[in-house]
């Protein structure tokens, strides 16, 4: 099982983003605080774990956790600032959003930029040392999920239901044909993404 916390001493909020690869779609993060004597045994890296399992263990997360929030950064706003730079500020609007202050913050790998004056520590792989870390993967992986299944309402031609916005085959094949709309991420390179 996942380390419960990195300290007893602090309220910790384990934060991480999903959707950094894709070309379409905003970056989305999570912030989960947990109790300290919480325990799950299949809580995981999102990446490792079953559709099914994610969105059963996303209803668990939501009602255990002491307080958890989920932030994004959309398209437009990820061609302003660069995919890292939003891909942090998604996890400092989940924290904004927490109705419990953390005192530490567990950030899932290794790059971070403060949150006000709260300490933090990067942990590369964290989503799969850390319960807290590992619920926020969960959080943000299921919730933009839902956002890109719903996207692929209006423009099926990209099947978003399946690839979720990653660079696969299929994505990169209908972008070849159609072209790119107002969920893509402009400031991407294409070409280099098409050269197959």
């Amino acid at each position: 099982m996942l380390k419960s916390s990195f300290t007893d001493n602090y309220i910790e909020a384990g934060c991480d983003e999903a959707g950094r690869g894709c070309l379409a779609g905003p970056v989305f993060a999570a912030a989960v605080i947990l109790p300290k004597d919480y325990k799950n045994e299949l809580l995981n890296d999102s990446k490792k774990l079953s559709e099914s399992t994610r969105y059963k263990l996303r209803i668990e997360i939501e009602k255990e956790a002491i307080a958890w929030a989920v932030g994004t950064y959309s398209p437009v706003e990820i061609d302003k600032v660069n995919i890292l730079n939003a891909s942090i500020f998604s996890m400092h609007r989940a924290l904004k959003k927490l109705n419990i202050q953390p005192e530490l913050l567990l950030i899932d790998g290794n790059r971070f930029k403060p949150y006000g004056d709260v300490p933090y520590h990067c942990i590369v792989k964290g989503d799969g040392k850390y319960l807290s870390i590992a619920a926020a993967s969960i959080l943000a992986k299921t919730y933009r999920d839902d956002y890109m299944i719903a996207a692929h309402a209006k423009y099926p031609q990209y099947f978003w239901n399946k690839n979720k916005g990653y660079p696969t085959l299929q994505h990169k094949l209908a972008i070849k044909e159609h072209g790119i709309n107002s969920y893509h991420r402009k400031t991407f390179n294409y070409q280099l993404k098409l050269d197959f």
